[in-house]
């Protein structure tokens, strides 16, 4: 097995940018992107994270437990409910998941993202022996 350093046996998979209708969903909460929008690419990264993680592991059986989401949300200084568009995700694992996919999270307001993406998750994830 390939060594990936001192953290992890297998190669970490990045954070997740939000595609709806196979289109980057781009702009500014609190700008040129509403909540509703904020929160369903929320819920587009969650799905990401879960097609990769299937992708890693051949099946998302091995899922033990999702322990935390970092969701980063492009948004104004005026724009204060960047834990509402992170319910998107959330809510998301839970559904998946059911008791596992309760987790820690954190969801900031940054002031750009790559791309210029509204929305970016990323995942840490126990996983169980193959």
């Amino acid at each position: 097995m390939p060594n990936w350093g001192w953290c992890c046996p297998r190669p970490p998979l990045s954070g997740q940018l939000p595609f709806l209708a196979g289109h980057l969903v781009t702009g500014r909460l609190g700008a040129d992107v509403s909540l509703e929008r904020g929160v369903a690419a929320a819920q587009a990264c969650g799905l990401m994270i879960l097609a990769q993680v299937k992708a890693a592991l051949g099946s998302l059986g091995r899922v033990e437990r999702v322990v935390k989401l970092g969701v980063f949300v492009n948004s104004t200084a005026a724009f204060t409910e960047q834990p509402k568009v992170a319910n998107g995700a959330s809510e998301l694992m839970a559904a998946v998941f059911g008791e596992a996919g309760r987790h820690a999270r954190s969801a900031v307001g940054v002031p750009v993202l790559p791309l210029g993406a509204a929305v970016e998750v990323d995942a840490i994830v126990a996983v169980g022996p193959a």
